[in-house]
């Protein structure tokens, strides 16, 4: 039973009926343990770490090694606060984490898993019909949890494409066609100074007309009378 938890009377013993069933039922396939009410007697790991999960199966063979660990919840105990103190380190444990819940809580149990990332291989509601429980599988991850344990690859960036060069061949390749670059633009000339203007023509002095022989001739002087 989770050390947060007091769970009523009748739902413990229903808790420690349902562990007792699945435990035998287990034991076919399995070498089983359990730790039904506060028993502490098949731990997973050691030293103050160990846990202690309502069932927890070993292979049959030689060396024994963990295959599932199983819970059993309750209403009561189908919460955010058992999430965190119990299924999120089951989750990491490296083998198959089922967990079993009331009919009316699958999909609460499912919602906190998914919130808190943690890795549940199987899902198993259970209802009571008279004396006797019935378990339904309602969710499966098939996935191990070694392979969710990595840590996601950075995406690679995405390759240079080359830039293929003109070839001097005179034979072009169909598929890689030569690149051809613009001829350089010439310099730009710098624009021409403006010559600065011409000064203005000063009006040429006007020749005075030199008088004609004929009008510069003085007149002869008159003869007198005698």
């Amino acid at each position: 039973m989770s050390p947060i938890l007091v769970r009523p009377v009748r739902e413990q013993l229903e808790h420690d009926r349902i562990i007792r069933l699945l435990h035998g039922k287990f034991r076919r396939k399995y070498e089983a343990g359990m730790n039904p009410g506060a028993e502490q007697n098949m731990p997973v790991g050691v030293g103050p770490t160990a846990l202690f999960p309502d069932i927890v199966l070993l292979s049959q063979d030689r060396g024994r090694k963990l295959q599932v660990i199983v819970e059993i919840e309750t209403g009561e105990s189908v919460n955010h606060l058992e999430a965190l103190a119990q299924w999120a380190h089951y989750g990491r444990v490296r083998a198959a984490f089922h967990l079993y819940v009331p009919s009316g809580m699958v999909e609460v149990a499912r919602r906190l898993t998914e919130d808190n990332q943690i890795h549940v291989a199987e899902i198993w509601s259970y209802h009571v019909v008279g004396d006797e429980p019935r378990f339904t599988l309602v969710h499966r991850n098939r996935e191990p949890i070694s392979a969710q344990a990595k840590a996601r690859p950075m995406p690679k960036a995405a390759p240079k494409v080359p830039v293929v060069k003109s070839v001097a061949s005179p034979i072009l390749s169909p598929i890689a066609k030569p690149v051809v670059k613009a001829a350089p633009k010439p310099p730009a000339k710098p624009a021409p100074k403006a010559k600065p203007a011409k000064a203005a023509a000063k009006p040429k002095a006007k020749l005075k007309a030199k008088p004609s022989a004929a009008k510069t001739r003085k007149p002869a002087p008159k003869k007198k009378k005698k």
